[in-house]
């Protein structure tokens, strides 16, 4: 089969452990013949971090040179084409997308989790994108829904991260156990009475369950210091674990008990190891996650205001709680690899 070159666009490089494992597995899904062309916040890490070639998402010449020397432009996975926590982003993606489109070139909106778009020139920007894609593949039903409204055909299987492959974390096992991981990232819902709340919950659970603690950052820039801050009330009993390595961030459900996140990719690694999970909500995203899966939770801003309560859910579904079973594991591991066979089809030379 003649060889073709792909354009991935996604918020990578920006040090975002589900963008990171995003971009793993659409390499590891791409048919063998594409060779991945990376759009990057951090080029020289993600060629060293994947072996490919890259360059600065936001360097105009350089990305309008690869956009002209690829086949094919891969929208490659998670909330791009949203208004909420950014104007700005559906607009750069979108405005590649279309140049794309314009230029002649293959087009793949793969694995999106579209919206919200509470902004007409964003709504209508996103709906002339999807309408000129060569396929169009979504996580949720929610998104599959706005597609069908938009009457833009479209593949719904689970978010691909289901099936990354994980790799063991060196020294995991001689920590403490039974292990419990712990996501939280920073957000205007997240506000300091909360994290209070939150913490001392942490605190409580930790020494009725006699866990260790694994505070485990997503995105540094806006997780560590929360993790710092927490980490002192766990002394001896907890570690901040830093991982940059999509693979190795799945790995480490492997060695735990029950996961405690707020971030989407947290819940669905640790779901896809066989953890308990717990979801703190910020986002439709990850509501959309616990519907799907009857996930236990509570949006953030339904928090309970007594630590108490939280804590004695958390024990409550530490010690009740049913994590997936490895046959509802397996089936959406294996609908994950639906998205698959969307790149297989749309990149046919």
């Amino acid at each position: 089969m003649a060889k073709m070159r792909a354009l991935l666009s996604g918020y990578y490089g920006k040090g975002n452990g589900g963008d990171e494992a995003l971009l793993a597995t659409l390499l590891q899904m791409l048919p063998p013949h594409v060779t991945p062309v990376v759009l990057s916040g951090n080029p020289q890490e993600t060629r060293d971090r994947y072996g490919v070639e890259s360059y600065h998402r936001m360097a105009i010449l350089p990305v309008l040179q690869a956009l002209c020397s690829s086949d094919a432009l891969i929208w490659g996975g998670g909330s791009l084409i949203q208004d909420v926590t950014s104007t700005i982003s559906p607009f750069y993606y979108g405005g590649l997308m279309a140049l794309a489109q314009i230029m002649g070139l293959k087009t793949v909106a793969w694995a999106q989790g579209i919206g919200p778009l509470k902004r007409s020139p964003t709504r209508w920007l996103a709906r002339q994108n999807f309408t000129g894609c060569t396929k169009v593949s979504v996580r949720d039903r929610a998104s599959a829904s706005l597609l069908a409204d938009w009457q833009i055909p479209c593949l719904l299987a689970p978010d691909p991260v289901w099936a990354l492959e994980s790799k063991p974390v060196p020294g995991l096992w001689k920590l403490p156990a039974p292990r419990v991981a712990v996501t939280l990232r920073d957000h205007p819902q997240l506000t300091a009475a909360r994290l209070a709340n939150l913490t001392r919950a942490l605190v409580d659970f930790q020494k009725a369950t006699q866990t260790f603690i694994l505070l485990l950052p997503f995105q540094k820039s806006e997780d560590l210091a929360i993790a710092e801050a927490i980490q002192p009330q766990l002394k001896d009993v907890s570690k901040i674990l830093i991982l940059e390595d999509p693979q190795l961030l799945k790995g480490v459900y492997q060695g735990v008990e029950m996961a405690i996140g707020m971030r989407l990719h947290s819940l669905i690694m640790a779901a896809s190891e066989g953890c308990r999970c717990f979801a703190l909500s910020y986002d439709p995203k990850v509501n959309r996650l616990m519907e799907e899966l009857a996930m236990p939770g509570w949006d953030l801003v339904n928090l309970p205001d007594d630590p108490n309560v939280i804590s004695t859910t958390w024990m409550e579904h530490y010690a009740n709680g049913d994590p997936l079973s490895s046959e509802q594991i397996q089936s959406l591991v294996d609908r994950a690899f639906m998205h698959r066979d969307i790149l297989s089809s749309a990149l046919k030379t």
